[in-house]
């Protein structure tokens, strides 16, 4: 994603300690080595192949469908989403699509990865246990490479609220932080409603990561009219019947459905390209009204600026050296 660019550099001495958090963040990051991961697609059923590689500093996350000889490049931004309805879908301008995209994505923004090359062979990410458990462990046993290569940040300037119905979200200036409170409200006794409040740079997000996709036995079938959901099975999916999870494993923290509807918006997010600083509030939201939100965010340059984060030499050790500039 390419923004007009202007530079400002701005006095940090307020931020001191805050600053530390964003540490482990400051410069571009990938894997060490490459990843070899397979699995089934949630909505297509089909056995998919995928491998993750290394990449160069300021190259982004790009995704290569392998099973395509020509214009098989597709990359993950807002502007590319051709569908949100019930998993994030991008496609390139040859219509060519990756779907399912969400839980790789927030385990690389979770994790700070900035760069990666994936190549795939089929049409969708596979679901795997339904979070994004196994691509943390997967990213973290190859390691993690850290460039001297400063990272950008969205920072938002502006309230942006976006609604349909009685659903709704915003996002407003945060600092140094990216805080998502998220609430969900379902008529089923056991999910009934669900919120939960975290900041992404701060908090232990293994609770985040651990959470699985989720479903009403009732839906089931529903799907599978519209041909989605043939790959789900009880091994990639909470189903809710009643008052009961049918799954043999329960659930894996209290919060466990809010907590994957947070994992999905931390993975649509990344789809701004940067990590970003702000505020979010979100009620009954997915990941169309996340897309939609960006889109707004991005419609008027006001309402945003990024960040770019180097060493300079600041005189408080507490900042480490380090210093933000605005480059948009």
């Amino acid at each position: 994603m390419y923004f007009p660019v202007t530079l400002v550099v701005f006095d940090l001495s307020y931020f001191r300690i805050t600053l530390l958090k964003l540490m482990s963040l400051l410069n571009q990051k990938t894997i060490k080595k490459s990843i070899h991961i397979e699995g089934v697609g949630l909505h297509s059923g089909k056995k998919v192949k995928l491998d993750i590689h290394p990449s160069n500093p300021n190259s982004g996350i790009i995704f290569k469908r392998v099973d395509v000889q020509s214009n098989n490049i597709i990359l993950p931004n807002v502007f590319n989403v051709s569908n949100a309805s019930f998993c994030t879908t991008v496609t390139n301008e040859s219509g060519l699509s990756v779907s399912t995209i969400e839980h790789l994505m927030g385990a690389f923004y979770g994790i700070g990865i900035d760069n990666a090359l994936i190549e795939i062979d089929s049409q969708e990410v596979p679901i795997l246990d339904g979070s994004a458990k196994i691509f943390v462990e997967k990213i973290l046993s190859a390691g993690v490479k850290t460039s001297d290569v400063p990272i950008k940040i969205i920072k938002i300037e502006n309230e942006v609220k976006f609604s349909i119905d009685q659903k709704s979200i915003s996002i407003k200036p945060s600092n140094l932080s990216l805080d998502i409170d998220f609430e969900i409200k379902y008529q089923n006794p056991l999910i009934k409603n669900q919120r939960n409040n975290i900041d992404v740079y701060k908090s232990d997000l293994n609770d985040i990561f651990n959470s699985r996709t989720f479903c009403l036995y009732e839906d089931i079938e529903k799907l599978k009219k519209i041909n989605l959901g043939l790959g789900g099975s009880l091994d990639n999916a909470i189903v809710v019947k009643d008052n009961e999870i049918l799954n043999k494993e329960k659930l894996r923290n209290k919060k466990e459905f809010v907590n994957h509807k947070i994992l999905d918006c931390m993975g649509d997010l990344y789809l701004s390209g940067y990590r970003v600083l702000g505020s979010i509030k979100c009620s009954q939201g997915g990941h169309n009204l996340t897309n939609k939100l960006l889109r707004k965010v991005f419609s008027n340059d006001s309402n945003f600026s990024i960040l770019e984060v180097s060493e300079k030499t600041v005189s408080n050790t507490l900042l480490n050296r380090r210093h933000l500039r605005s480059i948009a």
